[in-house]
């Protein structure tokens, strides 16, 4: 037995697919980064405005177009 892990078969966990996540049936949106904040945070262009969402678990500059999934960024697209 390895310390720290009961015994018995993995958890069967859901795959996303059709573009839509298991966890709150929601998708990514791509948006450009317009300025970076203090405490990890930016401003983005939407195409229908401007927002602030959270960059603390990307590195990301101006300009990048990153995914922002409940106004946090979870990827820089293409670089």
């Amino acid at each position: 037995m390895t310390a720290g892990r009961a015994q018995g078969p993995l958890p069967v966990v859901p795959e996303c697919h059709d573009d839509v996540c298991i966890t709150c049936s929601d998708t990514a949106v791509a948006v450009t980064i317009v300025a970076l904040l203090a405490d990890d945070l930016a401003i983005v262009d939407t195409g229908a405005g401007q927002e602030e969402v959270s960059v603390a678990l990307v590195t990301a500059a101006v300009g990048d177009t990153i995914l922002v999934h409940a106004r946090e960024a979870i990827a820089v697209v293409g670089g």
